[in-house]
């Protein structure tokens, strides 16, 4: 046929030439043209996708397969090199590096055949279905294959099914195949439902090494410490000749002191396993003598491992209110569960205290800082350990001026106390305590006196927020920003009212100067200040008028806590949405009308029961 060559060169070779009625070159050569955009190459998203389902039907049928590989079991599975070193790298070394290179049959020893089968099919079809009863096969197989993705999945899959009956076995399978991703979620989910965990099988089959570290863990969520000592007892009893020499290793990692004195003298004391251990009976020993200094010397008790209260991970929030004016400086502290919708009453301080600033450090210590105890300013300091197994306020280190409605603020693990009145005038100093030096030291003083001013952190940053000049006798709407780094206070935007004793909070970025007054003008208006555009910028107004009210962020809402309108002090709550631009009342109010209080979001400690 004109146009067409055909040619078998005497070899059987077929020979094709392309056809001369095709484009010539003329008709090829590219023609510039001005303005042309770049052209993105043609892109087949379903090309892979069939050209392996053609392999996999190839390989099905045995067509141009390459390779056997066979398991202890005889079964074989046929392949093809390329395509398996293309996605092994277990299977690219084999066919590029070792002598199975140039072999079509091998032999691999200790592989699951029903593993082996989903995983090559895994390999050209990119599909596989994990489920319980492969899943155990399959991961150490995908493991050696080096087929992370699929190890990924049995991974996620095991993590899905954890439960308390199959937890400990799910972590010692993950730890034995080094997936340290599904090993850190089961040892958190055992952890968090260790209660029930020692209620299984598989706890009493532990041995006594990993039951140490089970019950030493601080992070455990039990009831109480005696939930930890019945586990103890339990695993011991189920084999108790070869286990009861072992008692006092363990015992000593249960914080008897923790548990209550009633259950130490009936339960603890008449424990036949305890009664014939000399070391056992230390123990016992120690935790009433901690309940014996905790009433009457608790300046004096020894912290040892076993009084310190453990620390679950993930533990929920709590408001926590300190004194306060009700009408008069008050002692009284109750907190605010979220997940309950209740309160409850917290430890009181030592002495009355209004008008005060409150602080809580990274170490769960909270301190009361200044303030007026009905007769005075004071400049000193209580401190409430919520670490302790018994928590209780103490005096710590005083401040340097006596200082009542001031700000208080945590920047950098240092607690700042800014403005104030001290009985005489209002105050333009301020003062941090250093917890390394464990001494207060004064910084710079600002440009104006603020007393009843509101104290916000933002971006490393402290600002002091309106207050009252006892020298011009003005409310402020004034704000200065304060750099540690320079010990330097400057000017920023003000706010676009005066406001004396608004609540400040910080929440997503963004800093809330709440309520306030100017003089007998007490406001339920707010704004809101960004550092990204330097400006105030007004939000919707609260139910109510208040001033001097304790102001935080909680789970992405702004709480506005008690307070006064200007005749009596506010028991209610109001809930800010930054989302919605929209406040609600929370249903549950404090147990008393309380105005000048400390308000801080705390972790819930332990001993904050419901």
């Amino acid at each position: 046929m004109e146009g067409d060559s055909v040619s078998t060169g005497g070899t059987g070779l077929l020979l094709r030439y392309a056809s001369q009625n095709s484009l010539d070159e003329s008709s090829q050569k590219q023609v510039p043209r001005s303005g042309r955009r770049e052209r993105t190459p043609y892109r087949n998203s379903s090309h892979t996708v069939r050209a392996f389902e053609v392999l996999q039907s190839l390989r099905r049928d045995e067509i141009f397969c390459d390779i056997k590989l066979e398991t202890d079991d005889s079964t074989i599975v046929f392949g093809h090199k390329v395509v398996l070193a293309s996605a092994s790298p277990y299977f690219h070394a084999m066919f590029t590096s070792f002598e199975e290179s140039n072999k079509d049959h091998v032999i691999i020893r200790e592989l699951d055949s029903t593993a082996l089968k989903l995983l090559v099919d895994f390999i050209y079809t990119a599909q596989i279905m994990v489920s319980e009863e492969n899943v155990q096969v399959l991961l150490p197989a995908a493991n050696l294959l080096q087929l992370h993705d699929v190890q990924d999945a049995c991974c996620d899959f095991l993590q899905s099914q954890l439960h308390p009956t199959n937890c400990l076995g799910i972590k010692a399978f993950a730890d034995l195949h080094g997936c340290m991703e599904l090993l850190s979620s089961s040892e958190s989910y055992i952890q968090q439902h260790f209660s029930e965990v020692v209620e299984g099988d598989e706890f009493l089959s532990l041995s006594s090494e990993q039951v140490v570290k089970l019950i030493s863990s601080d992070e455990l969520t039990v009831p109480s410490e005696e939930k930890v000592f019945e586990c103890v007892i339990c695993w011991v009893n189920y084999e108790s000749n070869c286990r009861k020499d072992i008692l006092p290793k363990l015992m000593e990692h249960v914080r008897l002191p923790l548990a209550s004195k009633e259950y130490l003298l009936k339960r603890v004391e008449e424990e036949p396993l305890l009664k014939n251990s000399l070391e056992c009976k230390d123990y016992i020993i120690e935790a009433l003598n901690f309940h014996l200094l905790k009433s009457e010397q608790p300046g004096t008790i020894p912290k040892t491992i076993r009084t310190k209260p453990r620390q679950p991970v993930g533990l929920p929030k709590v408001i926590l209110v300190v004194g306060g004016q009700a009408p008069k400086a008050i002692r009284s502290v109750e907190w605010y569960d979220p997940g309950t919708n209740r309160w409850q009453s917290g430890p009181e301080m030592s002495t009355r205290r209004c008008r005060a600033g409150l602080a809580v450090l990274k170490d769960r210590r909270v301190f009361a800082v200044g303030g007026f105890n009905g007769s005075l300013r004071v400049r000193t300091v209580d401190m409430l350990d919520l670490s302790s197994p018994s928590p209780c306020w103490v005096p710590t280190v005083a401040m340097l001026a006596r200082r009542g409605t001031l700000g208080v603020a945590v920047l950098d693990n240092c607690i700042y106390a800014v403005g104030g009145f001290d009985g005489t005038s209002g105050l333009n100093s301020a003062e941090v305590f250093d917890c390394s030096t464990q001494e207060w030291r004064m910084v710079s003083n600002m440009s104006t006196r603020r007393s009843s001013v509101g104290v916000g952190v933002l971006n490393n940053l402290l600002y002091a927020v309106g207050g009252y000049d006892g020298l011009s006798r003005q409310c402020l709407k004034s704000v200065e920003c304060y750099h540690p780094s320079t010990d330097t206070w400057t000017p920023v935007a003000e706010m676009s009212v005066r406001r004396s004793g608004a609540g400040v909070g910080v929440l997503d970025g963004v800093m809330y100067a709440v309520g306030g007054h100017d003089g007998p003008e007490v406001r339920n208006s707010v704004e809101a200040y960004r550092p990204s555009t330097g400006v105030w910028t007004s939000i919707a107004d609260m139910h109510m008028c208040r001033r001097n009210a304790g102001v935080i962020a909680l789970d992405g809402l702004l709480y506005v806590v008690g307070g006064d309108d200007g005749a009596s002090n506010l028991a209610s709550i109001e809930i800010y949405n930054p989302n919605t631009n929209t406040w609600s009342m929370l249903t549950a109010s404090m147990n008393i009308g309380r105005s000048y209080a400390g308000v801080v979001v705390i972790d819930k400690p332990p001993h904050f029961n419901n």
